[in-house]
């Protein structure tokens, strides 16, 4: 049977370094009710006491799936690989998708030969990223590989500071196998839209949360059966009727959009890194190299281009922030907090109240400040100090008439 539901595969536990010691699966399934996640990502699932607990908790749906409290999960994992190749060092990470425990167990015995799999949930292996797709699809042609966050200059396929300049390059034969990629935060699927070469991949996107409060900033919205099976059938195809839309961030709060040197507090855009030479004009050492100017060197499109067949995108601010930025009170404060708690019982889950509830319904049932400020969001009219060199762009939101 059909259902509509929102999916986040991309998130990390409480074992892989920087993120909350909340990342469980009793607390991740109460925020992915909050949040409406029906399906989320495990996340490090290579991590053996993750797995064990994994095993221990999740009852088996029989569809490729899990469950617990009402959630459904499947099974992820990031690796990050570094090692050399056509003469650079190159760091990329990748999401790995696998549908049972038994294929989980052999993809973490295949990867321990490779270094130690057991000291954080995102391991860092030397394994060619060509070759990690070899290892997987040699143990079951069930498992799906998304190059994750494409852009980030340190750790992606595309990346400024350790990347390629074409998928090919990276995966070789296994090019083929290839049929999703993650944009990342600091990226939107318009900006990818600039570079023909990407026309053929299903373009998802994932929190990468390293905390509950944070899940689903980013997510993916199906029309489809909820199994393993058509959720990875459809992310090999590009059907717009299945695949119905993703969820973005403002790319510009992203924290690699631009470009710049946080030490110095050089934030550019693309114009000024080339007038200045990539170099930080306060301390004389190269620039970070952001996603934006990253996308610019490899498109062969105009910004606006909007290829055949794409999947839509819907742009939000999470609603806490938008609750903080009308509030004039910080992110993680009692008083967003509590607001939170009293809107979501009242209008749904937070992801149907920014993209989905009308906005009468908005105006009537909260805040006029909290409901303009969410119907501005949704029309764009927002102030953003671009991300640079992993510092998170800041947002205004404007009060404009509608």
């Amino acid at each position: 049977m059909f259902m509509k539901f929102a999916a986040d595969f991309h998130i990390h536990s409480k074992y892989s370094r920087a993120t909350s010691p909340d990342m469980n699966i009793k607390t991740l399934s109460e925020y992915a009710k909050l949040k409406g996640i029906s399906l989320l990502g495990t996340g490090d699932f290579t991590h053996y006491l993750w797995l064990e607990e994994l095993k221990n908790t999740l009852k088996d749906s029989g569809n490729g799936l899990f469950e617990y409290n009402g959630v459904n999960f499947m099974l992820t994992g990031e690796i990050s690989s570094i090692y050399s190749k056509n003469g650079r060092v190159r760091k990329i990470h990748n999401v790995i998708f696998v549908p049972s425990f038994d294929i989980a167990d052999k993809v973490n015995s295949a990867l321990s030969g490779y270094g130690n799999i057991a000291y954080d949930g995102r391991p860092i292996i030397g394994i060619d990223a060509k070759d990690l797709a070899e290892l997987l699809f040699g143990i079951s042609k069930d498992i799906f590989l998304v190059p994750g966050h494409i852009w980030t200059p340190w750790f992606s396929l595309f990346g400024s500071k350790s990347g390629f300049d074409s998928i090919e390059e990276c995966f070789g034969e296994y090019t083929k196998d290839i049929y999703a990629l993650e944009t990342g935060l600091s990226s939107d699927p318009g900006m990818n839209w600039q570079w023909s070469k990407l026309d053929r991949f299903n373009l998802i996107s994932n929190s990468d949360s390293h905390s509950p409060q944070k899940i689903g900033r980013e997510a993916n919205v199906f029309d489809i059966e909820m199994s393993y099976k058509a959720v990875i059938d459809t992310l090999k195809k590009k059907d717009k009727k299945k695949f119905l839309y993703t969820i973005e961030f403002f790319p510009e709060e992203g924290k690699y959009h631009y470009d710049g040197h946080r030490a110095c507090n050089v934030r550019f855009s693309p114009e000024e890194t080339r007038k200045n030479k990539n170099i930080c004009p306060a301390c004389g050492k190269s620039l970070t190299i952001g996603v934006m100017n990253r996308v610019s060197e490899l498109a062969d499109r105009s910004a606006g281009f909007v290829p055949e067949n794409s999947i839509p995108f819907k742009r939000m601010i999470p609603l806490a922030e938008i609750i903080a930025d009308t509030v004039g009170v910080g992110v993680a404060s009692k008083a967003v907090n509590a607001e939170y708690r009293a809107i979501i019982p009242r209008l749904g889950t937070e992801l149907e109240v920014l993209t989905e509830v009308n906005e009468d319904k908005l105006l009537r049932e909260l805040p006029i400040k909290i409901a303009k400020a969410i119907i501005n969001v949704r029309n764009g009219n927002v102030n953003i100090l671009p991300g640079f060199d992993g510092e998170y762009g800041t947002i205004e939101i404007l009060n404009e008439k509608y």
